[in-house]
């Protein structure tokens, strides 16, 4: 197959209205990251890794709430550009529902057992009491982003991104000021330290869900769907939503969970281990935010053509996508390596800590290329085209058969320098690569069964 981009000026407009307004948002989300690690981190290291150790597991339902708002998109895309409304109702509600369960399965474990939890992560107590605190003052979060984060996706799937980067804004200065407050004392409050952080965290979040909340159930017009939809009858579109969502939702938490599982192993390592790949995360992230808004993008854009019937364009499209995060990578590893070491000096750690640290740099410049083509293909370009059970594939099996072994074999088993087991725990992604480029440009990522038998209409056009 010829590999051919798309001229098309149209498309890399769509493709930036729908993600500058998400990169914004997310480059927010990040800044907020970054002041907890900064705040946190004038209390010591213990804290800094507990709280990131804590943060790992509530990631888990995290990025479910994403796999669960990304897996509806790639129907509620579908149907915006088909123009059923109807069909896309009863996939929100779906979502919502599932989303829900999964809220009360994780409040009651974090607030029943926080520290059996962190015990999970790391042997070490200071680490492990630390998290514990941390886990207990943010369960409740678990309930404001199973709502939160599904309705920020399905809104970007039919072009209302505004909502959630104002919400992220305000978020933002509300975090970082409650954060100061209740961290360190101020303003007649106790001091809370690493709890406090937690809180902060809670507030900001607080203010999140009512803001998009109220947009969606109330003022939105598209769809105009009400709180009362949530007890709608769907049962017509859960094969149909089995099928195609559930694949992605399921990968997200796989992956998810893989991820935790990494970051059990670098907790068995050490603690100054932990406290490096927390300063690491937040540069990774920052590179990964303008790749996260891509694949959102990615994934709206080729479902709604997959809705339209319009297959030709998918392919081109999917070239572009893939060469803009190749681009992305690559700009990415000069950025980590020029921003490394002042960025490692400015926390103040240990030598031994700031030594682990800029290994992990290095390593970093590496992975960061291919993890930014990936996130292109994999929660963009693959996923909105249907091939969400090759997606499943392809999430599980490098980081669990490949990856956790590695990782553990070279942290744990032979000892080896940080770079090198850095490596090993982010295998994963270089193999997988390679392994999703050659499905794009296969052309079998493009599915067209599934939604088609929902839109008749469609198909006799």
């Amino acid at each position: 197959m010829k590999f051919r981009l798309s001229k098309d000026r149209g498309f890399y407009k769509t493709v930036a209205v729908i993600a500058i307004p998400i990169i914004a948002q997310q480059l927010i989300m990040v800044g907020v990251n970054i002041m907890d690690t900064i705040m946190v981190a004038r209390l010591g290291e213990a804290q800094i890794a507990g709280s990131s150790l804590a943060n790992q597991f509530i990631s888990i339902y995290q990025v479910m709430c994403l796999g669960i708002g990304v897996g509806a998109t790639v129907l509620t895309a579908r149907y915006w550009g088909a123009g059923r409304i109807d069909l896309l109702k009863k996939s929100v509600t779906i979502m919502l529902r599932i989303a829900l369960v999964l809220a009360v399965i994780f409040f009651a474990v974090s607030l029943a057992a926080p520290r059996f939890i962190m015990s999970i992560y790391t042997n070490e107590e200071p680490i492990i009491a630390e998290g514990a605190i941390y886990l207990r003052w943010s369960s409740v979060i678990f309930f404001l982003t199973g709502i939160c984060l599904p309705l920020t996706q399905v809104l970007r799937s039919f072009g209302v991104t505004k909502v959630s980067l104002i919400a992220s804004i305000c978020a933002f200065f509300i975090n970082i000021f409650f954060n100061y407050v209740f961290i360190f004392g101020k303003l007649g409050f106790p001091r809370m330290e690493i709890a406090g952080a937690a809180i902060g965290t809670l507030i900001a979040r607080t203010f999140e869900f009512f803001f998009v909340g109220i947009y969606f159930f109330h003022m939105d017009k598209k769809i105009g769907y009400k709180i009362k939809d949530i007890f709608m009858k769907c049962g017509d579109l859960v094969n149909t939503y089995v099928q195609l969502c559930v694949p992605p939702i399921l990968s997200d938490f796989l992956l998810a969970l893989g991820n935790n599982v990494v970051s059990v192993v670098m907790g068995h390592i050490g603690g100054s281990f932990v406290t490096a790949n927390a300063v690491a995360v937040v540069v990774m992230r920052v590179i990964t935010v303008f790749t996260g808004g891509l694949s959102t993008a990615a994934c709206i854009v080729t479902g709604q053509n997959l809705g339209k019937g319009e297959f030709d364009k998918m392919q081109e499209q999917g070239n572009s996508f893939f060469a803009i995060g190749a681009g992305i990578g690559i700009i990415g590893a000069f950025i980590i390596k020029i921003i490394s070491a002042p960025m490692i000096r400015y926390y103040q750690l240990t030598d031994e800590t700031s030594a682990i640290a800029a290994q992990m740099m290095n390593a970093l410049c590496i992975i960061i290329i291919f993890m930014c083509i990936n996130n292109i293909l994999t929660k963009g370009v693959l996923r909105g085209g249907g091939d969400t059970k090759f997606l499943l594939l392809a999430d599980v099996l490098f980081l669990w058969v490949l990856s956790i072994p590695a990782g553990y074999a070279a942290g744990i088993v032979l000892g080896l320098p940080a770079f090198w087991t850095y490596l090993a725990l982010k295998l994963d992604q270089i193999v997988k690569a390679f392994w999703c480029l050659t499905r794009l440009w296969s052309g079998k990522w493009i599915k067209r069964v599934g939604v088609e038998k929902d839109l008749p209409s469609q198909l006799d056009n």
